[in-house]
């Protein structure tokens, strides 16, 4: 087996809100100048295409209920131009990427938070769909299965990838760990209307470092801003919320070694792109100590299953046949 050394790229920014194909405009910039830096793997954030439910956590479900039929008609399919042009990118450019979009169902009222997989070859190799949504995020999103619970081998490595919340979920995070993963890419969105005494930066590095440290793996964190625009266009509704939308710690993106500690300085808050170079080499040793997935285990007295059929909202049965032959 080769254990790959590359250099990853983690962006920090906020997407042009509900605008899909500016949005992607914007990723293919970043795209661009992290493979000129050498990178060939970027990361983006949480529901990246583009933009995330704010109004969830700031206004009345009926307030919100316009703002999601924006969000719905602005969501995007993995067949569509916009996903093309995404994958024509990771070709053009030689990068491995994963982004967050919403994802638009077939019912009006089914929304995915789903974050993509694309290899260096400009193909779709994969895609999540977030298993819970959080606290106020049930207002629009539609929860996922264990279908899309997936790692999946590139040339660089294997991927797999969980958001924001999500990646507190032990049970999710095991099921990753099982499959081979060595890269993990968690992303999120930065969430200024947490509790007061709740620093969104240094949470999600304790998750980060939590799964880089019981999973021995490398763990790039990519997380969005709030842009300007989006409190402008929210204003409407909600007169105070700049006050709402803004506060310090809210965003952290970075990456996270093995050992469980930051690789380089992380972007806390500002918008930007930063690297790290990876070497896989370096999850073997640690392994010695605890491997969670191998000796330090007791899978005699642990006993995980894990569903990962597609959810089917019917099942269509044809008896006609059968009462006709008796």
């Amino acid at each position: 087996m080769e254990f790959s050394k590359f250099k990853a790229a983690s962006v920090q920014t906020s997407p042009v809100f509900l605008d899909a194909d500016k949005t992607i405009d914007k990723a293919i910039l970043f795209i661009k100048e992290a493979a000129s830096n050498g990178a060939e793997l970027i990361a983006f954030p949480e529901v990246f295409v583009s933009g995330y439910p704010y109004w969830n956590w700031i206004m009345t479900p009926v307030q919100g209920s316009k703002w999601y039929e924006k969000l719905y008609k602005s969501a995007i399919t993995t067949s569509g131009s916009e996903v093309k042009r995404i994958c024509e990118a990771a070709k053009e450019f030689n990068i491995h990427i994963v982004i967050g979009i919403n994802e638009q169902g077939s019912s009006f009222g089914e929304i995915y938070n789903t974050n993509l997989i694309i290899d260096n070859k400009g193909i779709l190799i994969g895609k999540h769909r977030k298993l819970v949504p959080t606290w106020a995020e049930k207002l629009t999103w539609t929860s996922g299965d264990g279908s899309s619970l997936k790692v999946y081998d590139t040339k660089i490595g294997p991927i797999g990838t969980l958001a924001c919340g999500e990646n507190t979920n032990t049970l999710a995070r095991f099921t990753l760990l099982t499959q081979g993963e060595l890269i993990h890419v968690a992303n999120y969105i930065s969430l200024p209307v947490a509790p007061p005494d709740y620093d969104m930066a240094e949470a999600i590095k304790i998750r980060a470092a939590a799964h880089s440290f019981e999973g021995k793996l490398f763990t790039i964190v990519s997380c969005s801003t709030i842009s300007q625009e989006i409190k402008d266009a929210l204003r409407e509704d909600v007169p105070n919320v700049d006050e709402l939308l803004t506060r310090k710690n809210s965003a952290f993106s970075g990456f996270i070694g093995p050992n469980g500690a930051a690789i380089g300085t992380p972007l806390i808050d500002e918008e930007g792109i930063v690297y790290a170079d990876i070497d896989l080499e370096k999850c073997i040793q640690p392994k010695q100590m605890h491997d969670i997935l191998g000796h330090y285990n007791r899978f005699d007295i642990f006993d995980l299953r894990v569903n990962t059929a597609p959810t089917r909202n019917i099942t269509f049965i044809d008896n006609h046949e059968a009462f006709n032959n008796k």
